[in-house]
Formats: C-alpha cells, sequence, structure tokens
C-alpha cells in the first residue's frame, strides 16, 4: 500500500505544471487543460465501472493476491513510460509547440487507458484482504490504519515531489511501483481461499459434458448484478451508506478535478505549492487514521464518526470557494483532517453487512459507485469551472463550481444522519440466499 500510494502520488504536483506547459504555455489559466482533465477523469470512471467490481468478485473466487498483481502490474505502465515522454515534455519548451503537445498526448492516452484497467482496483482489494484477516470488530481501526499508511505515501510522495525535478520524479515513481509489484509477489500470503475447480475429482471429465453446461458452470463463476442489487435492496444500512458514498465521490470527484487549476488561476500556485499543500493535509490525515481513528472508533462509533468527517469537508470546501488571500488554502489543508475519517467509516459500515466470503464483492461495489461518480463530477464541474475562471463568466465568482460542491457535500451529511448501526452478518448474505428470503 504504502509502495503504490508513493508512486502514485509523487507525480500529482508536477503533472498540474506539466500540462499547463504542453497546453497552455506562459499561462495562468488553461480552458482545455480542465477539459481534458476532466474528461480524463470520467473515462477512467467509466472503465473503473466495469473492471472494479468484476475484480473484487472474482477475488473472493481465486483469491486477493492473483487478482491485486493486476492493478500493480498496469499501473506500471504510465510510470515508465512518463519517464521518458514528459522529460522530453518539460524540456521541450524552447521547442514547436505542437511537439510539447504531442509528447503530453502520447502520455495522457497511456496514462488513461492503463487507469481505465486497474485504477480503484488496488484499493478494493487492500479493503478486502484486511477485512479477510481482521475481526470484525475491529475492522473499523483497521480501515482506519490501512488508509493512515496509504496517507503516510501520501505525505513520503508529494516530500518528495517537492525537492525533485520533474524528470526524475517520473522515473522515481516508476521505480517505487516496480518495487511494490515484485514485493507483492514475494512476500504478501494469500487471505482468501482458491476457488474450486469446475470438475471435482471424482466426476468425469469435461467431454462428456454438454458445452451448455461448461458455459452455464464457467458463467457462474463470474459476478452477477442481481447479486449487487439483492443486496442493495435487502441491506438498509448498506444502501444507506453506498447513497453517502455515492454524494461524497461526487463531491471527491470534482474537487480533484479543478482545485489545483482554481488555485493555480486564483493565486499562481505551481508544483512546490501544492506539494506543500498535500504534505500538509497527509501529515494530518496520517496522523487522524494511525492513531485518533483506532480510539475514537470505540468512543464515539462509526456513525458518528461519518458524520463528523462529512460536516468538516462541507465547511471546507464552503470556505475555498470563497477565499481570499493565498494563506486560506494552507489554513483549510490543516483543518481538513477530519474528512479523512468518511471513506473509512464507510467501508466498514458496508463491510460488516456482508459474510467472510463476499468481501470482495461489497469492497468492488463501493469503487463502482465511486467511479460512477467520476464519471459524472468532472463531466459536470470542469466546465464549469473553466467557465467562471473565464473572461466569460455569468458573473464574478471564480469558486462557484466549488461552492456547488460544498451543497453535494451537505446532502451527503443530511443523509448520513438516517444511517442505523446493524449487527454484523456471520455468514455469507447473499450467497446464502438470505437476501432472497427477505425479499420473498
Amino acid at each position: 500500500m504504502f509502495l503504490a500510494g508513493f508512486g502514485g502520488v509523487i507525480v500529482i504536483p508536477a503533472i498540474t505544471d506539466v500540462t499547463m506547459a504542453a497546453l497552455c504555455p506562459g499561462l495562468d489559466q488553461c480552458s482545455l487543460a480542465i477539459y481534458l482533465t476532466g474528461f480524463q477523469h470520467a473515462m477512467i470512471g467509466v472503465g473503473s465501472v466495469l473492471t472494479t467490481p468484476l475484480i473484487g468478485n472474482l477475488s473472493d473466487r481465486y483469491g486477493r493476491k492473483a487478482l491485486i498483481t493486476l492493478p500493480l502490474t498496469v499501473s506500471l505502465i504510465p510510470q515508465v513510460a512518463s519517464g521518458y515522454v514528459l522529460m522530453s515534455c518539460v524540456y521541450a519548451a524552447i521547442l514547436a509547440y505542437s511537439r510539447d503537445t504531442k509528447f503530453y498526448y502520447a502520455y495522457y492516452v497511456v496514462k488513461t487507458l492503463a487507469a481505465i484497467a486497474g485504477e480503484g482496483s488496488f484499493h478494493c482489494l487492500a479493503l478486502a484482504y484486511v477485512a479477510d484477516k481482521v475481526p470484525v470488530g475491529k475492522r473499523a481501526s483497521a480501515f482506519g490504519i490501512l488508509a493512515g499508511v496509504g496517507s503516510a505515501s501520501f505525505v513520503g510522495g508529494t516530500l518528495a515531489a517537492r525537492f525533485l525535478s520533474t524528470p526524475l520524479t517520473f522515473q522515481v515513481a516508476s521505480v517505487f511501483s516496480m518495487i511494490a509489484l515484485v514485493y507483492m509477489r514475494i512476500f504478501l500470503k494469500e487471505s482468501a481461499p482458491m476457488s474450486q475447480p469446475l470438475l471435482k475429482e471424482s466426476e468425469e471429465p469435461c467431454i462428456q459434458q454438454s458445452e451448455d453446461d461448461m458455459q452455464q458452470k464457467t458463467f457462474k463463476k463470474l459476478p452477477s448484478m442481481g447479486d449487487v442489487i439483492c443486496l442493495l435492496k435487502c441491506s438498509p444500512t448498506f444502501s444507506q451508506a453506498a447513497i453517502v458514498l455515492l454524494f461524497n465521490s461526487l463531491a471527491d470527484g470534482g474537487l480533484m478535478a479543478v482545485l489545483l487549476y482554481y488555485l493555480k488561476a486564483r493565486f499562481q500556485f505551481n508544483k512546490n505549492q501544492f506539494a506543500d499543500l498535500m504534505m500538509i493535509s497527509g501529515i494530518g490525515a496520517t496522523l487522524t487514521q494511525l492513531f485518533l481513528m483506532p480510539i475514537l472508533v470505540p468512543a464515539v462509533g462509526e456513525e458518528k464518526l461519518l458524520t463528523t468527517g462529512l460536516f468538516v469537508s462541507c465547511i471546507n470546501i464552503f470556505v475555498y470557494s470563497i477565499a481570499w488571500s493565498s494563506w486560506v488554502p494552507y489554513a483549510l489543508a490543516g483543518f481538513s483532517v477530519l474528512g479523512v475519517l468518511v471513506r473509512p467509516t464507510i467501508t466498514s459500515i458496508a463491510s460488516k453487512q456482508v459474510g467472510p466470503n463476499e468481501q470482495g464483492m461489497v469492497q468492488g461495489c463501493l469503487s463502482g459507485i465511486t467511479s460512477v461518480a467520476n464519471i459524472i463530477s468532472p463531466l459536470i464541474f470542469s466546465p464549469l469551472t473553466a467557465l467562471f475562471l473565464s473572461e466569460d463568466a455569468p458573473f464574478n465568482f471564480p469558486g462557484f463550481s466549488l461552492m456547488c460542491l460544498g451543497l453535494i457535500l451537505m446532502t451527503a451529511f443530511f443523509l448520513s444522519l438516517m444511517i442505523r448501526a446493524a449487527p454484523p452478518i456471520v455468514g455469507d448474505k447473499v450467497s446464502s440466499n438470505r437476501c432472497t428470503d427477505t425479499l420473498v
């Protein structure tokens, strides 16, 4: 988790400057860069909607380790390519504008395709792995600690990005991604039992079975959308948590797509300021998830932590939208530490609603919901941000799109107030047909 997170985060502060230099050299505001970033997030979301539930469900049958290999492998492709492609992109600023653009678009396409295949799957499988190893009562704290390790990689990556040159940043990212893959294959132990083969030893060979029967057995191994719908219908707690996650992910996806461009246009921030902000918020998130969350969960409960995190995040975005000075984002970065409690508490609440052999399915379902939000949100808020940062804005409010994101988070906050604690499920909920019995 740390190695893969470090390799992914270290390039984030630099990519905004690289994009602006490639598409709109010398400018602090670029509508094309915002549109392309939003389109990329949307396309990645489309791919993740299809892949994460599939991979999560298959990991319940074939084991977590085998499926974790896929996202770690595909994440290597853009990292290795960017070490060479973006090096040329940055240092080719003195050359023709079209050459810069070609180099950038090469990375853009490779990154998008690789993220479609693997983004979201790794975190989904990591959560399922932890759920396999940790008892139900300690699961929320374990998810918080896992998120804290991710935040620690966030801090390490942004700190390294603060002092490394842009070309070296992408080379270091590719090295860490390679180490993560090799370490996982050598040292990580399998957690979920491998699936049974299609034929038991006592059965006759496949040649004596009809082709239709074999296809039927094969496709039964694939995840069923009906299983997910059944789970949403028969578990009110899970469905409420899923709706809250949808609204929270809409806000997060929009914020991820537009915030850095907003700060660059509003206060002329660059790679170093972006790294400083990310490092402040990352340190706070790490301390909160590693040390504060394990104490608060038993004392307060997951539901109250969820509502607190959503409320703090909501206030944060509202203040971002009316930021009046360059020091305001720094203050908000330190104030936002409680917002990191949202995702671990939602995953813990949802994890308790299914049995041990359905953790991959439920985490894949949550990742799929996040991916749906990542499709919708950039398509709405990237054009809206570009409009209100341009000279053609209907009225003078550069942070209008952020204000709208704050309203979405406020909706998630009010919805979270309706979630009530439910007893954890011991056996498998969907595969045991108890869901069907409930519906009947």
